[in-house]
């Protein structure tokens, strides 16, 4: 397919083809519907400010809303000879329409098409991370309230430090969602706004209506600043790369508590068998593999910032080519993200949790805090009372009744706040999917 920047029948070296196309077509496919789309607004558009006429103007959309409903069958393949999406709707529409198809270039740049086309993806992406989210804290917040009052060792330094419990610990996952959907909110305000007609980053001397676009594409907004639309190429990116790897944390963290939580000398939960491993030569063995690969698969996911850093740093304003790379960075971290999520919500309703951990002679000393906190009630000062319980665990006279454990300030054992923390991610979760 001739390539739309040709101006004469010489073909580009093989070689230096393949390397500049790169891998683009594998990702294009991700955003063949959102250049439609995009050319369909930008379309309209050109009808409306006069550069096209009305009957040009509805024979594109035509061609362009039967291209768009194939891509939405799943009956649109890339065309392994063009140079990307772009060139082959374009391409299409000049096969259909002749001259008329030439037209649909006018006032823009392969740049803002791109720019357009991502930007709608990761939007479209948040949305879907956003929903896998709400559902593992829905989960989270379920588990918390159905064991709340299973009591947990806490640990710092990983040891044993103060009573907890699988409600608080369930609890804390959720909370951490919460801020982890803020910055997801925070990243899509900010990718929502519409760089269509910046072009190739100078604008056009043509009398666009950028409020048209902005409009029909439903952007919030739009980069008014056509030389900062383009320095958008790889910050939006990036930006949302620092999102993913946020959540990413979060899980890689709870995987983590998981494998722990489920080791012979810890005990604490356990899965149905048919959610672990087993080994080639030891028929004992269950092996938490599932969580293994999200704590390996977000330790990668949260390296995203850092690739996107290395990869822009230092580049002036304008389009470089390097932005191309940006695509096989992100986007299959983003299936990666969303399969974290989708084996998590098919894995933790199966959780079994076990009760009486606490009765353990080993976790006796999780009460010591416990057992000052009476002497100070008694009428003790905390620095006297801190070094007789002290002494008392030297001198292995240590001694305290589970059942005296009376926590009720908000955030504790007894009064985990989850309808709070339900109300704040479900306000945030509804401008996120809205």
């Amino acid at each position: 397919m001739k390539k739309i920047w040709q101006k004469d029948d010489n073909a580009t070296n093989i070689l230096v083809n393949t390397f500049t196309v790169g891998k683009d077509l594998d990702f294009d496919e991700r955003l063949a519907k959102y250049d439609v789309k995009g050319s369909m607004a930008h379309c309209t558009m050109l009808a409306e400010v006069g550069i096209i006429s009305n009957e040009e103007s509805k024979q594109m959309l035509s061609v362009l809303a039967a291209i768009l409903e194939d891509i939405e069958n799943g009956n649109f393949e890339i065309d392994k000879n063009a140079e990307d999406i772009h060139s082959q709707v374009e391409s299409i529409l000049i096969e259909k329409l002749g001259d008329t198809g030439k037209k649909i270039h006018t006032a823009r740049s392969r740049n803002d098409q791109v720019l357009l086309d991502i930007k709608l993806y990761l939007l479209d992406e948040i949305r879907e991370i956003t929903a896998l989210t709400d559902e593992f804290f829905q989960i989270l917040i379920k588990l918390a309230e159905q064991h709340k009052n299973v009591l947990l060792p806490g640990y710092t330094h990983l040891q044993i430090a103060m009573p907890s419990s699988f409600g608080l610990w369930f609890g804390a996952y959720a909370e951490a969602l919460l801020d982890d959907v803020e910055m997801l909110f925070s990243v899509k305000n900010i990718i929502n706004k519409n760089p269509l007609g910046s072009a190739a980053g100078y604008g056009s001397s043509f009398p666009i209506d950028r409020e048209s676009t902005t409009y029909n594409l439903g952007f919030q907004s739009m980069n008014y600043n056509s030389v900062y639309a383009q320095m958008m190429r790889g910050k939006s990116e990036k930006m949302l790369s620092m999102a993913m790897a946020t959540l990413a944390g979060t899980l890689g963290k709870f995987a983590y508590d998981v494998c722990l939580y489920l080791n012979q000398n810890f005990d604490f939960i356990s899965f149905p068998k048919e959610f672990t491993t087993g080994s080639s030569i030891m028929p004992h063995k269950k092996n938490p593999d599932i969580f293994e690969l999200v704590r390996a698969r977000c330790n990668r996911i949260q390296s995203l910032p850092n690739e996107f850093i290395l990869l822009t740093n230092n580049l002036p304003s304008g389009y470089h080519r390097d932005m191309q790379l940006t695509k096989e960075i992100l986007f299959p971290a983003i299936d990666s993200l969303k399969e974290c999520l989708e084996i998590l919500n098919y894995t933790l309703p199966n959780i079994q949790v076990k009760d009486g951990i606490l009765e353990d002679e080993k976790y006796k000393y999780l009460f010591s805090v416990e057992k000052i906190n009476e002497e100070v009630k008694n009428g003790s000062s905390f620095r006297d009372a801190y070094v007789k319980v002290g002494q008392e665990i030297e001198n292995n006279e240590f001694d305290f009744e589970i059942g005296n454990l009376n926590h009720t300030h908000q955030g504790s054992i007894g009064n985990l706040c989850l309808d709070k923390i339900e109300y704040q991610f479900n306000k945030l979760k509804n401008k996120l999917l809205g």
